[in-house]
């Protein structure tokens, strides 16, 4: 799902729109299923009608408890914390009840490198460390998917803003490709939001 065209300049095209991998939710969804568990085990094996409303109330309030800030908290987090990368920015966007962001300009970018463990490797994550030319320096940004791609488009999209390249211009077909690629692997946005 591409970034809203709103929030882009008028020459500006999204190419990316990505959060971070799913895998920082599987912390939380394990939660989920202990709590359904931790309720459902003893349900199937006692007489569910003969237990007190006050015994209902109690476990509903003990799950919203932990539930709230351990399961429904990091998934708004995640599903808010948007990376975006356009023709000219890499947009960061972040928050639940007030937001903060960052953008770096493509053009001004030195280095663009990656790293993933084993196991992000196997996930197809990792992490990607953006180095800048002006004040901030290096921008590190963990638990991308397809972190290899997002860095090679990153390159190739400084690489095309750079003006001591010869006479390149974007590839017109460049965005339809990444995101195919992209979406054939990672399908991280609701294509409804």
């Amino acid at each position: 799902m591409p970034f809203p065209d709103k929030l882009l300049a008028d020459d500006e095209r999204s190419i990316l729109t990505l959060h971070r991998h799913i895998k920082v939710l599987a912390g939380p969804f394990a939660l989920l299923l202990l709590v359904i568990a931790a309720i459902a085990v003893p349900a199937l094996l006692t007489d569910v009608g003969s237990w007190p409303v006050w015994l209902w109330v109690l476990i509903a309030v003990v799950a919203v408890v932990v539930l709230l800030p351990w399961f429904v908290w990091p998934f708004v987090v995640w599903r808010t914390t948007v990376y975006a990368i356009t023709t000219r920015r890499l947009i960061m966007r972040n928050g639940v009840f007030s937001r903060s962001g960052h953008d770096m300009p493509l053009a001004r970018l030195n280095d663009v490198a990656f790293e993933h463990t084993f196991i992000e490797r196997l996930l197809g994550a990792g992490t990607l460390m953006v180095e800048s030319a002006g004040e901030r320096g290096q921008l590190t940004l963990t638990d991308i998917p397809k972190v290899e791609l997002v860095q090679r488009t990153l390159y190739r999209l400084a690489e095309d803003l750079n003006p001591r390249a010869e006479e390149r211009t974007l590839d017109p077909a460049l965005a339809e490709q990444l995101e195919r690629e992209f979406d054939d692997d990672y399908h991280g946005d609701d294509p409804k939001s």
